[in-house]
């Protein structure tokens, strides 16, 4: 299915691109076909969302879900329903953030992007650089995005684990412009998702000067996500795009 092409850069809004989480997940339950609608309507231009495997071998349905949680839930969208939701003509000017949770079915996804003409308007994300190797040796064409740091959730959300997380965050922020530029230079990525805690000048003059971009993730606050733009990342990804207002 050829699908709408990709868009290009004087296709976009100026200011980094407004990015869904799992569609609008604040203002209705994300990763699926009515949070995907409420996102759209906020204006947004891109839309992320998760995919697993209902099998830990790779096999079984892939269903938008961002855990085990999600899985059990008996109300999780199948991607075959979600992509095909997305491939309407309302969302043809929205690009998509495809979030692989674990290793094991990345081709099945970039197949299913594929059939119904997403694979060019997608950006394919992972915590895991072998996901994302496995999806680069396949297609050359399709970007792809490093999502740092690894953790089953956010802990410096909760008061009990915020400290500690801060401590680890602030190790890793001093090492990851290395990283991401080496990667980014070396073609393995094109994109860096960084929780937006990681994101720092160094880090923006880094990934730009890899040529690639930089998302932060995921920011519900509307004075952050004006002060990330004006560090100049590439996107920046909510709960809520109504925060998106602040940008205007």
């Amino acid at each position: 299915m050829p699908g709408v092409p990709a868009l290009t850069a004087a296709d976009r809004r100026p200011g980094p691109r407004r990015v869904g989480h799992k569609g609008a997940d604040l203002l209705v339950p994300g990763n699926t076909c009515e949070s995907f609608d409420a996102a759209l309507a906020a204006g947004v231009d891109m839309i992320e969302f998760d995919v697993l495997c209902e099998r830990a071998d790779g096999s079984g349905q892939l269903l938008l879900a961002h855990d085990g949680e999600g899985l059990r839930s008996g109300r999780a969208v199948t991607l075959a329903d979600g992509a095909a939701h997305l491939a309407s003509p309302a969302f043809a000017g929205v690009e998509f953030d495809v979030d692989l949770k674990l290793p094991g079915y990345e081709l099945r996804v970039l197949e299913a992007l594929r059939q119904v003409g997403l694979a060019g308007r997608s950006l394919i994300s992972s915590t895991y650089p072998e996901s994302l190797d496995r999806i680069r040796a396949a297609d050359p064409t399709v970007r792809i995005g490093w999502s740092v740091p690894r953790a089953r959730r956010d802990y410096t959300a909760g008061w009990l684990t915020l400290l500690p997380a801060l401590a680890v965050l602030a190790a890793y922020r001093q090492q990851l412009p290395g990283r991401a530029s080496q990667a980014l230079i070396a073609g393995r990525f094109d994109a860096i998702m960084a929780h937006w805690r990681l994101v720092t000048p160094a880090l923006v003059t880094a990934v730009r000067d890899g040529g690639g971009e930089l998302y932060a993730w995921t920011v519900d606050d509307a004075r952050v996500i004006s002060a990330l733009a004006a560090l100049g990342v590439d996107g920046i990804i909510t709960n809520d795009p109504r925060l998106f207002d602040a940008l205007a």
